[in-house]
């Protein structure tokens, strides 16, 4: 398949807003991945329509693509030959690497056109905003293979991987996809929570009676083990074995012979608070260092020889009850009504945790989409900033201004202090609007930004602050997003960077 047609469902999925029109587009771009192509290219173009690589790693950033080759007049590339140059890249290793990368990077996008130079980059960094998410591409998988949308989730959840699955179906068919089992060793797709802004709308989502489970801020970690093996994966499906000493040994000694845990991994400082997620998964990225962390652990999918992904939510955690001993397990309260809900909720966030997450009693374990089974509540932080800059959007919302570069208020100079970027929670109109007042307060401009002058203020909700060296202030918003315009204030009203560093080193004491 020409690489230029894969480039052009990018663009039109992104310039889409339905999602059964999303949906099509995709099936229709994997129905032509399929009828030449082998299963390596049908999963290289599958990662490709999901805004990834198939390699996990390939040694190009943002600093290999600063000066790029001008676009090629004829389209001639294809999936297989970007795929092909994709995993020389990450091959290439030692002396003189990065010289050849960069010689190798600059040859690849200088047979590209311009379309698919901007999806290469997208792809390369990770920020390919096309709004293919898991859920569409799982869709439109079934929809191209003529297959029954629970076949390939079922598949995916026990694969782990979307791209070997839309492989199977696409050449196999239902016969392929039944292949796929729970295999010990072998990470599966984790089953995710939707958010929901009050544990009341939670606990209406789930029905009740449901669970309550303490939300803790850690590591997404999924622990397989047989025998005496013991293996840790992490939410992204990563080995991190070798680097969790701590959670091995927890699980090899449980009294069990094969287990499929899941569950979080912690820190805690010397008296006792949760530590914030940032450092917990710094320390478990680093390689080379092993992290002190503790698991605590809040589902069980697989008990000497049972399968336990079909039966209800209770039963899996009455098994998990018998099985992991209370110290290594998430606290859960069995909720009644909201009451129960709030008391449960408040009594998390005093102990230093996210929040809860709201769990139907009944639910089996699904496939890693966010189904209403599971509701996480938190805490909301706001903040009234002021826009800095914003950045011109892509797909969708091209000739849009769409990024928005925030700061706070800093008495002392008597400027602004850039706190990080969001594009969460504009909507078209909010998007219409925006641009056209930016525009009337810009200072300066080019391609890619528009400078303003700071005197817009802007409503921002935020899950929490964390350390940043990137930014000025050494702090940045977690999850940013705006909530409305606030052009009753002047931004000598905003709220400053004290206000900020207090909100993190309340953070960082468990407040």
């Amino acid at each position: 398949m020409r690489f230029v047609d894969l480039a052009a469902t990018s663009t039109a999925v992104a310039d889409t807003s339905g999602r059964r029109a999303k949906i099509e587009l995709l099936a229709d771009a994997l129905r032509r991945l399929a009828a030449g192509g082998s299963d390596e290219t049908i999963t290289a173009g599958a990662a490709y329509l999901a805004g990834e690589v198939r390699q996990r790693q390939t040694g190009v950033g943002w600093a290999s693509l600063r000066e790029l080759p001008p676009p090629a007049p004829v389209a001639t590339l294809t999936v297989e030959q970007v795929d092909a140059a994709l995993q020389r890249f990450s091959e290439l290793a030692g002396p003189g690497s990065q010289a050849e990368r960069r010689r190798g990077v600059s040859a690849l996008f200088a047979a590209a056109t311009a379309d698919e130079q901007r999806v290469l980059v997208g792809l390369l960094t990770g920020e390919l905003r096309q709004g293919a998410q898991a859920g569409l591409l799982a869709d439109a998988v079934a929809k191209a293979a003529g297959v029954e949308i629970g076949e390939v989730r079922r598949a995916l959840l026990l694969a782990g991987d979307l791209r070997a699955v839309a492989a199977a179906a696409l050449t196999g068919g239902p016969g392929a996809l039944a292949t796929f089992h729970l295999s010990v060793g072998r990470p599966l797709a984790p089953m995710l929570a939707q958010s929901a802004p009050s544990v009341a709308e939670a606990l209406a989502a789930t029905g009740a009676p449901a669970a309550a489970d303490v939300k803790l801020d850690g590591v997404r970690i999924q622990v397989h083990r047989d025998g005496s093996d013991v293996a840790v994966f992490s939410r992204s499906l990563d080995d991190l074995t070798a680097r969790l000493p701590g959670v091995v040994a927890a699980v090899r000694a449980l009294p069990a012979h094969t287990l499929v845990l899941d569950g979080e991994a912690m820190g805690h400082d010397e008296a006792g608070r949760p530590l914030p997620f940032q450092e917990i998964s710094g320390r478990a990225a680093r390689r080379g260092e092993p992290a002190q962390l503790t698991p605590f652990f809040f589902d069980l999918l697989h008990l000497d020889g049972a399968d336990l992904l079909d039966a209800p939510a209770r039963d899996r955690w009455a098994a998990l009850t018998g099985a992991v001993p209370g110290e290594l397990l998430v606290t859960r309260t069995e909720i009644a009504d909201v009451a129960d809900a709030e008391r449960a909720f408040a009594a998390a966030v005093d102990a230093g945790q996210e929040g809860l997450v709201i769990k139907s009693l009944d639910a089996p374990y699904d496939v890693g989409r966010r189904g209403a089974a599971w509701v996480k509540v938190k805490p909301r932080h706001t903040l009234d900033l002021v826009v800095l800059a914003a950045e011109w959007g892509h797909g969708r919302r091209r000739g849009w201004l769409s990024n928005l570069h925030l700061g706070a208020r800093d008495p002392e100079t008597g400027g602004f202090v850039m706190l990080g970027k969001t594009f969460k929670g504009l909507t078209d109109e909010l998007l219409r609007w925006q641009t056209e007042r930016l525009q009337a307060l810009a200072v300066e401009r080019n391609d890619w930004v528009v400078k303003v002058r700071p005197e817009l203020v802007v409503e921002i909700a935020f899950d929490g602050v964390q350390t940043s060296p990137r930014y000025p202030g050494g702090v940045a918003l977690r999850f940013a997003r705006v909530l409305r315009y606030r052009e009753d204030k002047s931004a000598a009203e905003a709220d400053t960077i004290g206000d900020v560093r207090a909100i993190h080193a309340g953070r960082l004491a468990g407040g």
